[in-house]
């Protein structure tokens, strides 16, 4: 029995129509990045999408003649340490907050929270003097120690494990399990699409940043990617063959995350929307 379909009602086509737009000016920058590596440098601002005399020169240059692989492996380095810090304190962090109760906690609560306000650009000259005293400039400990902890993280995971029911950890709890272990074998894989949505949010946070890589090191051999890329513009003449090519590598990284990990992206948002 075949059954009539349903007309495309106006307000889909109008909002498929916007969401086609949306995604057309999304992408443009991405595939033009992509075609300006395969060119020239004379052909740089030709805006065909597919030059007459394609080139691979860009990646090979890149490879053999730069400290691209060594800026590859610093900032995956560095995505790759803040990422897990931040998912295993901001977590333990989040689930004192959440299930213990204790003088101050609220007053604690709203002392991170309130990290959320300050922007990043205000606590650079602090985390600069620190580094400094502390003798971390231009080493890979002081390009990770300001991402070790976030409050976002904290204020996150400390809204799911408030979800979690008690029950759960005090029957554990029972049966002689230790803290720690009931944390870590009970709680934490109960929020494990939260755990994946920041995980990946802070990579990739990571993984982009220029500001606090640029002001920590002075050398190229500590250098991340979008730092390291940077040094390929002078003041008179720019590389942007070169830079369009670095870009189309760094960017294939967080495709392949984004791919493979992008329901856990948007259950952890719609997670997190339902219970902030």
């Amino acid at each position: 029995m075949k059954h009539d379909k349903a007309p495309i009602s106006p307000s889909k086509i109008l909002i498929w129509t916007f969401l086609f737009i949306g995604a057309v000016l999304m992408m443009t920058p991405i595939i033009f990045m992509f075609s300006a590596s395969f060119k020239f440098n004379d052909q740089i601002y030709d805006l065909a999408l597919i030059s007459d005399e394609p080139t691979i020169s860009n990646y090979v240059m890149l490879f053999q003649n730069t400290e691209f692989v060594t800026w590859f492996l610093n900032s995956m380095g560095v995505a790759l340490i803040t990422t897990i810090s931040v998912v295993f304190f901001d977590s333990l962090v989040g689930y004192t907050l959440a299930k213990f109760k204790f003088a101050g906690r609220k007053l604690v609560f709203i002392a991170i929270l309130s990290t959320l306000m300050i922007p990043t650009e205000m606590l650079v000259i602090p985390w600069y003097i620190l580094a400094r005293d502390l003798g971390l400039l231009n080493s890979y400990v002081g390009l990770i120690f300001p991402g070790l902890m976030t409050g976002f993280g904290v204020f996150l995971m400390k809204q799911f494990f408030e979800t979690l029911p008690d029950d759960f950890l005090d029957a554990a709890r029972v049966d002689g399990m230790g803290e720690f272990k009931v944390f870590m074998t009970i709680a934490m894989p109960l929020v494990a699409p939260a755990l994946s949505a920041l995980a990946i949010f802070t990579f990739l946070g990571n993984w982009t940043a220029f500001l606090w890589p640029l002001i920590v090191t002075n050398s190229q051999e500590l250098y991340t990617i979008p730092v390291g890329l940077a040094s390929f513009s002078g003041e008179f003449q720019s590389e942007w063959e070169m830079i369009m090519t670095g870009a189309a590598v760094a960017t294939i990284p967080t495709l392949i995350v984004f791919l493979v990990l992008q329901r856990y992206i948007i259950r952890g948002i719609i997670l997190g929307g339902l219970k902030g």
